[in-house]
């Protein structure tokens, strides 16, 4: 989980924005997720095949925490 704010530490994840198997490109919405002061949806830094999805709806994920794992494609 990327740092989405000086004091943000932790988000509560609210909804998953792609699946197993989605093709991602740089800044395709990942996941949406709950501050204390509002709703964010974040965004992939990387391109590949998105391989698994490393936490649940409801989850509680501190920044740094891995999310997904995205095998990269080869060019």
């Amino acid at each position: 989980m990327p740092k989405l704010g000086d004091t943000v530490d932790s988000v509560l994840v609210l909804q998953w924005l792609v699946s197993v198997g989605d093709v991602l490109a740089p800044d395709t919405p990942l996941i949406r997720v709950e501050t204390d002061k509002a709703e964010i949806d974040v965004e992939s830094s990387v391109s590949g095949v998105v391989r698994e999805l490393l936490v649940a709806v409801g989850d509680e994920v501190a920044t740094g925490v891995p999310i997904v794992n995205v095998q990269q494609l080869e060019n």
